[in-house]
């Protein structure tokens, strides 16, 4: 299904500010429709002069009216006289009489949405820039109860700010954090003072865990959660304008070893505040598995760090023994050793500075890099490494052995390749698809000695890098001219097929 921007921008008749607009309105589309106890449907003005529906919530708290999606249709005969009265108007448009929906007897609200111009003025839009149906059931007719004539008395003050440009506000919280409260976690009205005037069961019950032992109406409930945190001596400086209902703001309050989020909904009529809608919810079971995500990402992350230390100590005392060696033979075979620890140590160094195990492998082979000059200076060589293209982000499991492998191939072309010259080059060509990594090493040195491959220890583990662990495929050739040139080419998918 196409995103809400893809489907407004096909229109043709938004601009980027309207669709800003739209997707802070739809970060609230499910509060919308709990409050209403309604379908609520949100319709675009479309090339045709007609609207195009682009995003449906259906209430968590009553019976849906439409089983399937708008989303993506033209308007239906039936409500267009109506959104389009509501559209040229700029005024919430109710229907007549009850409208009847396969067999459903409904009502229709018709609501413009105009758009704040900036987040300190009060200027709006001089045309909506959408327009919102409510789709009533009726057929459930039953007397309501004290919440649900709260719940739609709220969800008709939101309404109203909708049509004024007042809501959704620049400083409501941005994107859904786990654990945002829904109407049905617990609802408080508040008047201007911050006094309670209704809360819900669930609202009065997650105080209570909290240590309230009395009703919530009719106290002050900046005072109420002064009482809980007392004796707390680090509190969010943003909590007294939410629970004063002040901010459109979300705070957690923990108290007894209870934790509860709460949101703010400051209520406004032509700008001036006159109450505010709070929500609030017992979230103790998210934030303790989020603390404990956090600290088993901080321990992976320390492991990392531990293994790319214990590595770099490795790798310095091969080169402190290859020091101390007499042989040459034995002097070069631990050189390469270290570099081959250390290789994988930079893999597990970039995995310790963050929480993804995902690897940029482009910083991590520029780090790589590095190593050769050592292997090369060794040699009375002047290399000039050169890499273009871009391996892009991979995953762990890709990038220790991929880096090991690259460190063996420009190794081997700088010791092998450009043996006995003073001055050299290689070059590493990256070309990434969906679906394949190909790689290329090339060097401008003497070539391979009648086109043949080696078959010493770095080929071999070459070769089981790139054939065995990374499923790829690995050729060796000669230039024409002089050098040599390896290519690499391993399938993104393979460990996911694995």
């Amino acid at each position: 299904m196409s995103t809400l921007s893809d489907l407004v921008q096909a229109q043709g008749r938004s601009t980027e500010a309207d669709i800003e607009w739209l997707h802070l309105l739809v970060g609230d589309w499910q509060l919308l429709a709990d409050l209403a106890f309604a379908d609520i449907v949100l319709w675009v003005p479309s090339a045709d002069n007609s609207f195009v529906a682009v995003a449906h919530a259906r209430p968590s708290s009553s019976a849906t009216l439409f089983y399937r999606d708008f989303v993506g249709q033209g308007i239906k005969p039936e409500w267009s006289a109506q959104v389009t009265e509501a559209f040229e108007t700029a005024k919430i448009v109710d229907s007549g009489a009850p409208t009847w929906y396969e067999e459903t007897p409904t009502r229709v609200r018709a609501v413009p949405v105009m758009r704040r111009l900036s987040p300190s003025g009060k200027e709006i839009t001089q045309h909506p820039v959408a327009v919102i149906t409510r789709h009533t059931n009726l057929s459930e007719a039953r007397t309501p109860g004290r919440q649900e004539l709260t719940f739609n008395e709220c969800a008709n003050e939101v309404f109203a700010m909708i049509a004024s440009g007042d809501f959704p506000d620049f400083g409501s919280p941005s994107g859904p954090r786990r654990g945002a409260p829904r109407a049905s976690d617990g609802l408080i009205r508040l008047d201007v003072d911050g006094t309670v005037t209704f809360a819900s069961p669930n609202a009065l019950s997650a105080f209570n865990r909290m240590g309230f032992g009395g009703e919530l109406e009719g106290e002050s409930l900046a005072e109420v959660t002064t009482t809980l945190l007392h004796g707390k001596t680090v509190v969010d400086e943003s909590l007294p304008l939410v629970v004063t209902g002040r901010a459109p703001w979300r705070t957690d309050v923990e108290s007894r070893g209870v934790t509860v989020t709460i949101r703010a909904i400051p209520i406004r009529i032509r700008g001036e505040r006159i109450g505010a809608i709070v929500l609030c919810r017992d979230v103790t079971e998210v934030r303790h598995q989020e603390r404990e995500l956090i600290t088993k990402d901080a321990t992976i992350r320390e492991i990392h760090h531990r293994v790319k230390n214990n590595l770099q100590t490795v790798a310095s005392l091969l080169r402190i023994q290859a020091r101390r060696t007499h042989s040459d033979v034995a002097r070069d075979a631990l050189g390469q050793a270290m570099r081959r620890v250390a290789a994988i140590a930079v893999v597990h160094d970039t995995l310790s500075e963050g929480l993804s195990q995902q690897v940029d492998f482009d910083v991590v082979f520029d780090r790589v890099l590095k190593l050769i000059a050592e292997v090369a200076s060794s040699h009375n060589t002047t290399v000039h490494p050169t890499s273009t293209g871009s391996f892009g982000v991979l995953p762990s499991e890709y990038a220790t052995p991929l880096a090991l492998a690259l460190t063996e191939l420009v190794t081997n072309a700088v010791e092998h390749g450009l043996a006995g010259k003073a001055d050299g080059e290689v070059e590493i060509i990256a070309k990434r698809t969906d679906e394949m990594l190909r790689v290329k090493v090339r060097d401008n040195g003497v070539g391979l000695p009648e086109g043949k491959v080696g078959s010493g220890l770095g080929t071999q583990i070459v070769r089981t890098l790139i054939q065995g662990e990374l499923g790829g495929t690995i050729d060796w050739h000669t230039l024409m001219g002089s050098g040599t040139e390896v290519t690499i080419e391993m399938p993104l998918n393979w460990l996911t097929r694995g």
